[in-house]
C-alpha cells in the first residue's frame, strides 16, 4: 500500500510514546496532523453535594498540552486542541463514581479508551478526512484479514492490549499503533536522537483527574465516606475503615492496623460486605479467602469468531496470563474457571480474553466465587 499521501490523525499526547509515534508516521510517507485531547477541567469541579471546590494542584495535562506543541513544531505538523470535558464526565467518571457507589473498583482507562480515544476522537476527526487514525498505545492491529486482530506489544512490559480489549472490531479497523513493535528503551532512544521536547519525560502514571493527589481525599469530594467496621474474617473487631470505597480486595497499604500481636507483617484485605458496612482483612498475603476458581465476566465484547472452551485470561493489567476455560451464558455474558485458583479476581475490574497473542475480547468482573459460594468481595 502506497502510504504516500494518505493521511493520519494521531493523539497526541504530550508524552513520549505518541511523540515517536508521530515522528515513525512522518518517517513512513504519511500526512500527518495532531490534535491533543483535553479531557479534565482542572481547574473547577464540583463535590457530591453539587458545590464547587478547588484543588491547589494543576493537572498534568495542561503541561502535557505544551510538551505536544513543543513536539509538533518540531515536527513541523498541525496541532489541533479538543476539549472532551463534557464527554468525559459523561462517558468516564460518571461510570467511575457510579462503579464505586456499588462498591466495586472500576478501570477508567478502560472506558476512556472505548468513549474518548475510540469514539468521541473518531467522530471529531471525521471532519478532517482521514484515511487512519493513530495512537501511542503499546499494542498492534492486523488489519489483513476479515476481522481486525488486536495483537499484544512486543515489550510485553508495556502491553496495553489489556486496556483496548474492549474495542470493537468497527473501532479497530483504520487504527495505526506505530509503537507497537518496539521496545520501550527504542522509543526513548529514537525520541533523544530526533531532540524531541518529551524524549525524558516521566512516563504518566495513575488517572490524570487524579494526578498527584491522595485518591482517598479525591474520592471524597464525590461521594461521601461511610466508616464501618474492619474485622477479621472470624469477627474479631480491629478498628474502623473509612469507607469501603476506599479499599480493594488484596490491597494492604493504607489499612492503619498496628498495636496487635499479629502487626509483625502486613494485613491485606480479604472481603467486603456492602449489607453490613463490614471490611474484612487478614496478615496473610495467600489467605485462602482471596482465592478464587470461577467468575462471571459482563458486557462482554469479543472480536472474530466466538470460542468457547480453553483459553488464556488476565484479570488486572501486568498480571500474567491464567488458563482459563469459557462457556457463554448468553451474547454478552461469559462463565470464566480457572481450576488452579487466582488471587484478588475483583469485580469492576476487567477481565482480558487472548488465544496466543491476539486479544479476542473482554469483560467485566461481576461476581466471583470459590466451589460455587460467591465471595464477598462487594
Amino acid at each position: 500500500m502506497m502510504k504516500k499521501n494518505k493521511k493520519v490523525i494521531i493523539g497526541l499526547s504530550g508524552g513520549v510514546d505518541s511523540s515517536v509515534a508521530a515522528y515513525l508516521l512522518l518517517k513512513d510517507g504519511y500526512d500527518v496532523e495532531a490534535v491533543f485531547m483535553r479531557n479534565w477541567d482542572s481547574a473547577t469541579n464540583l463535590d457530591y453535594k453539587g458545590n464547587p471546590t478547588r484543588f491547589d494542584e494543576v493537572c498534568e495535562q495542561e503541561k502535557d498540552y505544551q510538551d505536544a506543541l513543543a513536539v509538533a513544531e518540531k515536527l513541523n505538523i498541525k496541532l489541533h486542541k479538543v476539549d472532551f470535558i463534557d464527554d468525559y464526565w459523561d462517558r468516564v467518571f460518571t461510570y467511575f463514581l457510579d462503579e464505586y457507589k456499588k462498591n466495586r473498583t472500576p478501570n477508567p482507562d478502560v472506558l476512556c479508551n472505548n468513549e474518548i480515544k475510540f469514539k468521541a476522537f473518531v467522530d471529531y476527526v471525521q471532519k478532517f478526512d482521514a484515511d487512519y487514525i493513530a495512537m501511542g498505545h503499546y499494542a498492534q492491529v492486523d488489519l489483513s484479514g476479515s476481522h481486525p486482530k488486536l495483537i499484544r506489544a512486543l515489550d510485553q512490559n508495556k502491553d496495553q492490549t489489556y486496556f483496548l480489549s474492549q474495542l470493537r472490531e468497527d473501532q479497530l479497523k483504520n487504527v495505526i499503533f506505530p509503537i507497537g513493535h518496539l521496545d520501550k528503551s527504542e522509543v526513548r532512544k529514537i525520541a533523544l536522537e530526533q531532540d524531541l521536547a518529551t524524549a525524558k519525560k516521566k512516563d504518566s502514571t495513575g488517572i490524570c483527574f487524579i494526578g498527584e493527589r491522595h485518591f482517598n481525599e479525591f474520592l471524597s469530594n464525590y461521594l461521601p465516606a461511610q466508616p464501618g467496621d474492619m474485622k477479621k474474617l472470624d469477627g474479631t473487631y480491629m478498628k474502623k475503615h473509612m469507607g469501603l470505597m476506599n479499599y480493594t480486595i488484596g490491597q494492604r497499604k493504607g489499612l492503619g492496623i498496628g498495636g496487635t500481636k499479629e502487626d509483625s507483617g502486613a494485613w491485606y484485605v480479604v472481603g467486603k460486605d456492602l449489607n453490613t458496612n463490614t471490611l474484612y482483612i487478614e496478615p496473610d498475603f495467600d489467605h485462602p479467602h482471596l482465592y478464587s476458581d470461577e467468575a462471571i465476566i459482563t458486557d462482554v465484547v469479543w472480536r472474530g469468531k466466538k470460542i468457547t472452551g480453553k483459553l488464556t485470561a488476565k484479570f488486572r493489567y501486568r498480571q500474567k496470563d491464567h488458563d482459563v476455560s469459557i462457556t457463554w451464558i448468553d451474547e454478552k455474558t461469559i462463565r470464566v474457571t480457572y481450576p488452579q485458583k487466582v488471587r484478588a479476581v475483583t469485580p469492576g475490574q476487567v477481565c482480558a480474553f487472548y488465544q496466543n497473542e491476539v486479544c479476542v475480547g473482554s469483560g467485566f468482573i461481576s461476581e466471583v466465587f470459590m466451589d460455587k459460594k460467591k465471595r464477598l468481595y462487594s
